[in-house]
């Protein structure tokens, strides 16, 4: 009785997983030239600039308390998207640990590849590779150095697939914080479920999304603080079972691990602070995070989907603006806006 009560649930669990794993397993790494034809590529990039703004300023926090050799956890590292900015800041040594052993391979091939282009006289930093369901698996076991502290644990778009159970959220969260310095930073983005669920209801249906996105929950009305699962499909990128994180119960969690939140802001709160200072616009547009509107003869935009651009117009209309503008077509604001960044820091 005590078996067939467990195996459904066990089974449930064990399936979630495997899909997430085999779904990045599956992607092919498309290289530069096909995701630059990408009806989502100016969003990613976007995505990535937020990225690389939220790691720089965080690990100018770090130095700025004395630390010169920065450890850092990539929780999630998928095929090793943030590499660059990692060498970029510094660091000196790197854990990436993911679900997706395919994944992992390709960072680590990444992470030689960046190693041998490197100038002999810039050190890159020593990196570890892990293949780990870390919702399931003690990451600190798995480690070379079993004294390694952490600096800085980076989550990227994935602690969301941990909520679909109390356990699992759980031990995301130990892998997340258990070895971070104090003084040390957990930092990350996700879904903001406030929004997911408002859309949710303003839904005549279980639907909602636009040429881009797709997000389809099982029912309204009734959403459990674990297991509340919605289907997220985003253009050729992403197509996977996920969990809404309600924040307030994440945060709750996380003070268990003495971590006390510093910063939750909404993607675009986020972009219109960080879009006024010099440095962060020029990195903007050496990222091509926004697309130029309207595009003057240099191609097309994105989507030729009539009312897209409509916010870009009126603005283009307004005195003393001056053309082209940076923006993101309505469908992908639209998705974009979908996330939050939040930065815990340990307590001392």
């Amino acid at each position: 009785q005590e078996d067939e009560d467990e195996s459904p649930s066990k089974k449930l669990v064990t399936d979630h997983s495997v899909k997430v794993a085999r779904h990045y397993n599956d992607r092919q790494d498309v290289g530069l030239a096909a995701r630059s034809r990408s009806r989502i590529f100016f969003m990613r990039n976007f995505n990535n600039w937020l990225k690389s703004v939220l790691i720089g300023e965080i690990l100018e926090q770090v130095r700025a308390a004395g630390s010169r050799q920065v450890s850092v956890l990539d929780l999630g590292c998928g095929k090793g998207g943030d590499l660059l900015k990692w060498k970029r800041g510094g660091i000196s040594h790197l854990v990436c640990a993911d679900i997706a052993a395919v994944s992992v391979e390709q960072c680590q091939s990444r992470y030689e590849d960046i190693s041998r282009r490197s100038h002999p006289s810039e050190r890159l930093f020593s990196a570890q590779f892990i293949t780990a369901d870390c919702t399931k698996d003690l990451l600190s076991e798995k480690l070379d150095d079993a004294q390694l502290m952490f600096d800085i644990c980076s989550c990227q778009f994935v602690y969301h697939y941990s909520f679909e159970s109390e356990q699992k959220a759980e031990m995301m969260l130990r892998n997340a914080c258990e070895r971070l310095k104090p003084g040390g930073f957990f930092i990350g983005t996700t879904p903001d479920a406030f929004e997911l669920v408002k859309r949710l209801e303003a839904s005549d249906s279980l639907s909602f999304g636009n040429e881009v996105f797709k997000v389809t929950f099982q029912s309204k009305g009734s959403y459990p603080l674990f297991g509340c699962q919605y289907h997220f499909s985003l253009e050729d990128v992403v197509n996977v079972p996920e969990f809404l994180v309600y924040f307030p119960l994440f945060e709750h969690m996380a003070k268990r691990y003495n971590m006390r939140l510093v910063l939750k802001q909404r993607f675009s709160e986020f972009f219109q602070e960080k879009v006024k200072k010099e440095h962060h616009r020029q990195l903007m547009m050496k990222m091509m995070a926004l697309e130029p509107f309207p595009s003057h003869g240099k191609g097309h935009q994105a989507t030729d989907t009539s009312g897209e651009y409509s916010h870009a117009e009126e603005h283009c209309g307004r005195a003393g603006v001056r053309l082209p503008v940076g923006t993101l077509s309505k469908s992908e604001w639209e998705a974009t806006s979908i996330y939050l960044v939040f930065v815990f820091q340990k307590m001392s």
